[in-house]
C-alpha cells in the first residue's frame, strides 16, 4: 500500500511495472482494485499507477474536496509529487470525467485518453445512481463474477457523499457538448447493456472531422467492460496505447485481425 500527502490528508494509490506512465481512476463504484487485471496487463510496457479519488477507498473522506474540480486538482497534484511530465489516462465512471476534464485542463500533459462509461451529462444517467448507497449500486452494477469481487469488497468504503457531490457538479455544468473539445487523442468505451447510461450516438461522438476520437461498444458488457469482457477489454486497451504518435484510434474497431483475436 502506497500513500502520499495532500493538501495535509492522506491519498491512496498503488504502482506496477516500468516504463511510460499510464494513471487508473475508478468510477462511482469500488476503488483502484477493480483495475488489478488490466494494470497487470499494461505493466507489461508501462508503469501503470491507479489512485483512490477523494471519498473512496483508502484515501481520506473529506467532503469539502469531493467536488469534481477538486477531483482534477488531485491528479495534478499527484503528477507533481511524482515527477510525472506525460501521462496517459484511463478512467471509468467518475473516473473518465475527471480524466477527461484533467486533459481538457491540461492537453499538453496527456498523451492519450481511454474513458470507460463516460456519460453525456447528468440527464443521461439514471436516476438510481443519484438515490442509492454505494453498496446498493454495488449489488445493482456488478455481475456476480470472481472479477467482480474486489469492486463489490470496496464498495462499502466509499463515502456516499463523494458520490453525490459529483453528480451536483454534472448536474451544475452539463457535459454534453464539453467532450466534443477534448484535443486529446481519445477512445471512448461503452458497454451496450450499461442500466447507468445508454452509449451516445457514434455520430456525436465518432465525428468524420474528429479522427483523434472514436467509439466502441462492448456488446456484452454492463457498466464494468473492464470487468465483464476482460480480455476483450485488455486488448482494446494494449492496440490504442500502441498506437504511433499521429495515428488515429479510429482504426481500432475496423481490424479484421483485432476482432478474430478478441472473441
Amino acid at each position: 500500500m502506497s500513500v502520499l500527502i495532500l493538501q495535509n490528508e492522506i491519498v491512496h494509490y498503488e504502482v506496477l511495472g516500468r516504463g511510460k506512465p499510464l494513471l487508473f481512476m475508478h468510477g462511482w463504484v469500488g476503488s483502484w482494485r477493480y483495475w488489478m487485471p488490466a494494470m497487470q496487463a499494461a505493466s507489461i510496457s508501462f508503469r501503470t499507477y491507479a489512485l483512490d479519488l477523494w471519498g473512496f477507498g483508502d484515501t481520506a473522506k473529506v467532503p469539502a474536496y469531493y467536488s469534481l474540480e477538486n477531483q482534477v486538482d488531485m491528479v495534478d497534484q499527484f503528477m507533481q509529487e511524482m515527477g510525472i511530465v506525460k501521462i496517459a489516462i484511463i478512467g471509468h465512471g467518475l473516473g473518465a470525467i475527471v480524466g477527461a476534464k484533467y486533459a481538457m485542463r491540461n492537453p499538453k500533459w496527456v498523451d492519450r485518453l481511454l474513458a470507460v462509461s463516460l456519460p453525456d451529462g447528468s440527464q443521461a444517467l439514471n436516476q438510481r445512481l443519484f438515490t442509492s448507497q454505494p453498496a446498493e449500486l454495488a449489488d445493482w452494477l456488478l455481475t456476480r463474477s470472481p472479477d467482480s469481487e474486489s469492486a463489490r469488497a470496496e464498495a462499502p468504503k466509499a463515502d456516499g457523499r463523494a458520490i453525490q457531490l459529483s453528480l451536483a457538479g454534472l448536474q451544475d455544468r452539463p457535459l454534453n457538448s464539453s467532450w466534443h473539445d477534448l484535443v486529446t487523442p481519445s477512445l471512448f468505451v461503452y458497454g451496450s447493456n450499461d442500466p447507468i447510461m445508454a452509449a451516445p450516438s457514434a455520430d456525436e461522438n465518432d465525428a468524420s472531422h474528429r479522427e483523434h476520437v472514436h467509439q466502441v461498444v462492448f456488446e456484452q458488457s454492463g457498466h464494468f467492460p473492464m470487468l465483464d469482457e476482460p480480455s476483450k477489454f485488455n486488448r482494446l486497451m494494449a492496440d490504442f496505447f500502441a498506437l504511433a504518435s499521429g495515428e488515429s484510434p479510429r482504426q481500432l474497431q475496423l481490424k479484421d485481425e483485432w476482432k478474430r483475436r478478441v472473441r
